[in-house]
């Protein structure tokens, strides 16, 4: 399998709705201020690559290290707690704009405990844990089978109760759905469906943080180009509304990045109606944060309007991202970066620097004058894969 790139042919002129009402003007500002009172809470890096970029032959290559987000080695944990305090704040009256760690712990402390319940490959699940058990409150977690011991682990450290359920992802939503409503439990999942949007669209609206402090470590500079992996889709959209509505003029091209054996917003783009479409199956790919079949709704709803293409990569992309990344050009600093973190680094290298994908590359816009931000979502999450793909 190579690398395939799928221009969206339903990108809108100007940023849409659906865009506009996920990140209202004032809301990163709140996100932002809610996470800064985490306790352990700092900004994560934003590393300039300046030696492989003259390698490559862009003008700039940011990464967004997420490798040391708190003590959980990944983005997720911004959703998770926000999601979290909000549904305590909605739950007890506590307006968004007053939102902080302290006021939730206070609230959470006196009103009936909730259970929160999720689903996950790994990140999402530990995020959810954590912050429960920073709330003193229960977390019950559900992976699919054949993920690996160590993320299982690593959930169960922060006190959760954590299981594997038969089936891909996708059937563990389902499973974690249904427990939610069998046992009157807050599902707290990353992917929305028709009738469940409030808490994914929170989840999302966590995740605008990470342009909040990039736009602030960039200062005067901003991105010609974002390549942005994903699963479901909410981390995507949550920075594709958050470019619709802080940076317009001009705007960035965005490249929606996914596993090939779990591209299902490719697949969307290609079947070109207009609607979300799965992909089924085991979802085997090594890109376990990334191996999810179904769109959320509300992430489709987002970037089929907005974002400029859909890629899809083979494993060995993300290997490849993973072993640059840690083993960097002379000049820049190493970054430990997982599988789901890397492949973006990976794709970046093989666009501008492999002449099969040159008509790619230029279709993208990528040229000596780009300026690319990409993300690495994790650190190495699962350290045992990490050693055995990129080496002592």
């Amino acid at each position: 399998m190579e690398i395939r790139y799928h221009p969206n042919r339903n990108r809108a002129a100007a940023p849409t709705e659906e865009a506009l009402r996920a990140v209202p003007a004032d809301l990163p500002t709140i996100v932002c201020r809610f996470h800064e009172s985490l306790p352990g809470y700092r900004e994560t890096p934003l590393v300039a690559l300046e030696s492989l970029a003259r390698r490559l032959g862009v003008q700039r290559l940011w990464v967004k290290d997420e490798s040391a987000r708190f003590d959980l080695k990944a983005f997720k944990v911004l959703g998770a707690s926000y999601a979290i305090a909000a549904a305590i704040a909605q739950e007890t009256g506590i307006e968004p704009a007053d939102l902080t760690f302290d006021r939730i712990l206070s609230a959470a402390s006196a009103m009936r405990k909730p259970t929160f319940v999720t689903a996950t490959d790994g990140n999402h699940g530990r995020a959810v844990a954590w912050t429960a058990a920073k709330l003193g409150c229960r977390a019950v977690v559900y992976l699919p089978g054949g993920s690996s011991r160590h993320r299982l682990e690593a959930i169960r450290s922060f006190g959760a109760e954590a299981s594997l359920v038969d089936g891909n992802f996708d059937d563990a939503v389902r499973f974690a759905a249904e427990q939610a409503t069998a046992n009157g439990w807050v599902l707290m999942q990353d992917t929305a469906w028709p009738g469940y949007e409030a808490i994914p669209t929170a989840i999302m609206q966590g995740y605008t943080t990470l342009l909040s402090e990039s736009y602030r470590q960039l200062a005067d500079e901003r991105p010609t180009h974002f390549f942005i992996q994903a699963g479901v889709g909410s981390l995507a959209a949550a920075l594709m509304a958050y470019i619709c509505r802080f940076q317009t003029d001009p705007r960035p091209y965005f490249a929606v990045v996914e596993p090939a054996a779990a591209a299902c917003f490719y697949r969307s783009a290609v079947i070109g109606d207009g609607k979300p479409h799965p992909v089924s199956g085991t979802l085997d790919t090594m890109m376990a944060g990334l191996a999810c079949g179904e769109p959320s709704r509300l992430a489709w709803s987002i970037l089929s309007g907005n974002a400029d293409g859909f890629v899809l990569c083979p494993d060995r992309t993300a290997i490849s991202g993973m072993r640059l990344l840690a083993k960097p050009v002379p000049g820049d600093a190493p970054i430990v970066s997982g599988e789901s973190g890397a492949v973006t680094a990976g794709l970046v290298a093989e666009l501008v620097g492999s002449s099969a994908l040159r008509k790619t590359a230029r279709q993208m816009g990528l040229g000596p004058d780009s300026k690319i931000l990409i993300l690495s979502t994790e650190g190495d999450t699962d350290p045992a894969l990490y050693r055995r793909l990129v080496g002592g």
